[in-house]
């Protein structure tokens, strides 16, 4: 059986936004602190018996996030067309950790985004 390493970090960020088409409250403009938990794979470590450092993960995905921070999401260039549910905003995550961080050796796994503390979503494309 195959070897494969998952592993998991968190990272939050706080923006706006409002539902286009949504029939109740959430058509409003309102504001959430996302917490996204960010999962990378991989099945083989390195010469030091890393599949690849905390750090790079956070770096990278930081990068995306930092885009979507203190912003009224539907004024973003991908959410002009696509209305920024939690599902939505989870795979443009997904996508766009992955363009940074795909190699050979590692890929994202999954992505969950948490609106609140009751209510996430898990996106992963395999």
């Amino acid at each position: 059986m195959a070897q494969r390493f998952v592993l998991k970090t968190l990272l939050d960020f706080a923006s706006a936004h409002s539902l286009r088409g949504y029939p109740g409250d959430c058509a409003k403009l309102h504001g959430h602190n996302w917490k996204i938990e960010v999962q990378v794979r991989g099945e083989k470590l390195n010469e030091i018996g890393m599949v690849i450092d905390f750090k790079e993960i956070k770096r990278h995905a930081k990068e995306v996030i930092k885009e979507l921070d203190h912003s009224f999401l539907n004024d973003h260039e991908h959410f002009q067309e696509v209305n920024p549910t939690a599902e939505n905003i989870a795979v443009y995550l997904f996508d766009e950790i992955n363009k940074r961080i795909s190699t050979d050796a590692v890929a994202m796994h999954s992505i969950t985004v948490w609106e609140n503390d009751r209510n996430c979503v898990t996106y992963s494309n395999d």
